[in-house]
């Protein structure tokens, strides 16, 4: 917070910020009506247990799930914090990363970054404010040229929502390994782990969205963490910005086609 208050020399306070935007995303940025305020980021060293998983059985590991969960709602809501401290109106560019340290196996830093803007003219529709329905500072992954084509196409962002599903795989018994040898096929107790590890993230990260009352999630990245679990226990991660009309009644407008005749 000292770091956020105090102003580089020379400089006067809420003129100078730092950004880990580009230049056509600061621009762009600017162009939506948003000033840029400074560089936020959050942060969560978090000791991740241990859950052990039946050899050949399909199934989430709960704890580890709530754990990679928890870890970065810490560095998210330290990040928020900062934006609110800056007088934030939201945070764009929003990046979420891990890295596992040489304090040990299971000791993972996780760390959000973002930058931190304030609307300078851009209009929040009848809900007078930029603010989410939580009272706080939108987050947003979008890029800066994206978040320009949403605020001009007439939505906000509500907030990045998540949703993480740790799970292990169930082994193959070594008399289906040795029969699938040399064969083409589909190992479907693989594939339905997968699919059902995706389907649980996707559904945590939608009721997030829909707590916020978005209309939807757009730029969604779905990712998969092997972590130093091994080779049969994964992670899931949703992420993507739950987006609201700035109007109820708001209507995209589709760009008109103009002809012109030669002579």
């Amino acid at each position: 917070m000292r770091r956020l208050a105090r102003p580089p020399s020379g400089a006067e306070q809420g003129a100078f910020f730092t950004s880990d935007l580009t230049v056509n995303e600061f621009l762009l940025v600017r162009e939506a009506g948003f000033r840029p305020l400074g560089l936020v980021l959050g942060s969560s060293v978090y000791h991740v247990g241990i859950q052990l998983g039946r050899w050949t059985k399909n199934q989430e590991l709960t704890k580890l799930s709530q754990a990679m969960y928890h870890a970065r709602e810490l560095a998210m809501s330290r990040m928020e914090a900062e934006a609110s401290a800056l007088g934030a109106d939201g945070i764009v560019g929003v990046r979420l990363d891990i890295e596992f340290r040489e304090f040990g196996s299971d000791v993972a830093e996780f760390v959000a970054v973002g930058t931190a803007v304030k609307a300078d003219g851009a209009d929040p529709g009848p809900a007078g404010t930029w603010l989410n329905n939580k009272g706080r500072p939108f987050t947003s992954n979008l890029s800066g040229q994206d978040f320009w084509t949403l605020v001009r196409a007439g939505y906000a962002p509500v907030d990045l929502v998540m949703g993480s599903c740790v799970y292990h795989v169930a082994h193959q018994r070594f008399t289906q390994a040795l029969g699938n040898a040399g064969r083409n096929i589909e190992i479907e107790p693989f594939t339905q782990a997968l699919y059902d590890a995706r389907g649980l993230a996707m559904s945590r990260m939608k009721a997030e969205g829909q707590a916020l009352d978005a209309e939807g999630i757009v730029a969604v990245d779905l990712r998969q963490h092997a972590h130093r679990w091994g080779g049969h226990t994964t992670e899931f991660l949703a992420v993507g910005t739950a987006v609201r009309p700035l109007r109820d009644d708001h209507v995209i407008e589709r760009p008109t086609l103009v002809l012109g005749v030669d002579g």
